[in-house]
């Protein structure tokens, strides 16, 4: 075939077919000016992981333009247009950007989950003038897309000096609206409340068209999913649905930790058969899953010097892990060894819990609280899809968690999935994620937005 000139074959399942079939048309019909390829990125000889249909498309070309993919498909459905500026990614695997869909951010973990091939973050908490401080850091320099919550809403006494305190339904309604009136895009409630609360801030938010994520404490998780919330953070309210409520709740009124601490215990005697049903009736009710698989493990090894020691703390600057103040906070708590040890316990019930809500058709996303203490931006990702795997989800739906079900539940169609139209968002790998979910690390280079950052 002559320099210049192009041919494409629409095969099944190629999404977007007809749209590259249009471009390519354009482009060949250009070819007697300047080159076709002109201001075009090709990405060929990968293999392109689909998380959609969860299949491998190997020796792939990716076609992009202004920070869009504009054609996709193996190397033999198309030519790569002549001026186009090609990159050999032969043995290498592609995957799209992966998000946080539980963070908490400062402004140096931008960078960080970057590094780590996280391109997009939902931030459920860090006040609203830190808010709006990342929202400018964001339009300075190259960072993930935000999607940010500003301030938690929590019932008085506040956990959080910063959040906003709500006692009657019209305060919940007007801090609703002074979050709206911030630009936020989620409603972020925290455990102090009640069900009374929690249905005035869902038909408040509604209203503005925001969604509300839960870490629940006040709300069990049943309930909460009837009055409409978008996503339950955490596990919360799971064990107070399956019938230890009373103590629990008076757990979550003492404090913050007595709380937490009286939920992962719960979690050692919760009845496995009504923990089956719990999920069952979540997945039925559409709310999607943050379960933070990594920091319910973290807290649970704070005994085990290796925490202290992971390779990803490197990424850590020393004023944050001065800030985390790891010994305060186990003070604080009053943890001791004994409560490690039920923590772990605690772990098994977690996870099939998340085996038994996936398999009964629900969603997942993978969260990290990053990056309260000792969790990495970015590279706590890694991690959750890992613990999503031992808990017996596949690598495809683990990487779904961090890529096409995050992306649904953030309502951004053109984040999570490399098809015709999307971002231009991808981690380069090198091995299969498919093979051994801990592939995810080896990541060679990241796209963001048609761009490839700096390593």
């Amino acid at each position: 075939m002559k320099s210049g000139q192009h041919r494409f074959r629409t095969r099944p399942g190629i999404p977007g077919a007809r749209h590259v079939s249009a471009f390519l048309l354009g482009l060949a019909i250009a070819a007697c000016g300047p080159p076709p390829g002109q201001g075009l990125d090709a990405l060929v000889g990968a293999t392109v992981i689909d998380v959609v249909n969860g299949t491998a498309l190997p020796n792939a070309t990716i076609l992009i333009r202004d920070g869009r993919i504009v054609a996709l498909g193996g190397a033999d459905e198309f030519d790569v247009p002549r001026g186009a500026t090609v990159t050999d990614l032969r043995q290498r695997w592609i995957i799209p950007g992966l998000i946080d869909a539980h963070a908490h951010l400062q402004p140096w973990a931008l960078a960080t989950n970057l590094h780590f091939g996280v391109t997009a973050v939902r931030d459920l908490h860090d006040g609203i003038r830190l808010a709006s401080r990342l929202r400018q850091v964001a339009e300075a320099e190259s960072a993930p897309h935000l999607f940010l919550a500003g301030a938690m809403i929590d019932a008085p006494p506040t956990t959080y000096a910063d959040a906003l305190p709500v006692a009657t339904a019209d305060e919940a309604t007007t801090a609703v609206d002074r979050l709206a009136s911030s630009r936020v895009s989620w409603i972020k409630t925290y455990t102090h409340i009640t069900p009374p609360l929690m249905e005035a801030i869902v038909a408040a938010a509604r209203i503005h068209g925001l969604p509300v994520a839960a870490h629940l404490g006040l709300t069990d998780a049943l309930t909460a999913a009837a009055l409409g919330v978008s996503s339950i953070e955490h596990l919360s309210g799971i064990p107070e649905a399956a019938g230890d409520s009373l103590a629990l709740f008076a757990a979550h009124r003492k404090s913050f930790f007595a709380g937490w601490t009286a939920f992962e215990e719960s979690w050692t005697r919760v009845d496995t058969m009504v923990l089956a049903e719990i999920a069952r009736k979540l997945a039925g009710a559409r709310v999607v899953l943050v379960p933070t698989l990594v920091l319910h493990e973290t807290f649970a090894r704070l005994d085990d010097p290796a925490v202290y020691r992971s390779p990803d703390l490197a990424s850590v600057p020393d004023s944050a892990r001065a800030n985390w103040n790891v010994k305060g906070m186990i003070r604080r708590a009053g943890w001791k060894p004994k409560d490690y040890l039920v923590f772990r316990a605690a772990r098994i019930n977690q996870d099939r819990f998340v085996h038994a809500f996936v398999q009964a058709g629900g969603h997942v996303v993978a969260g990290t609280d990053a990056s309260n203490q000792l969790l990495v931006p970015g590279g706590a990702v890694h991690t959750e899809m890992e613990l999503l795997v031992h808990a017996g989800l596949s690598p495809i739906d683990a990487l779904r968690a961090a890529t096409l079900w995050s992306a649904q539940l953030l309502g951004a169609d053109s984040l999570g999935a490399l098809r015709v139209g999307t971002a231009a968002d991808l981690v380069v790998l090198g091995a299969n994620p498919l093979a051994d979910i801990r592939n995810s690390r080896q990541i060679d280079r990241v796209m963001l937005g048609g761009r490839w950052l700096p390593r």
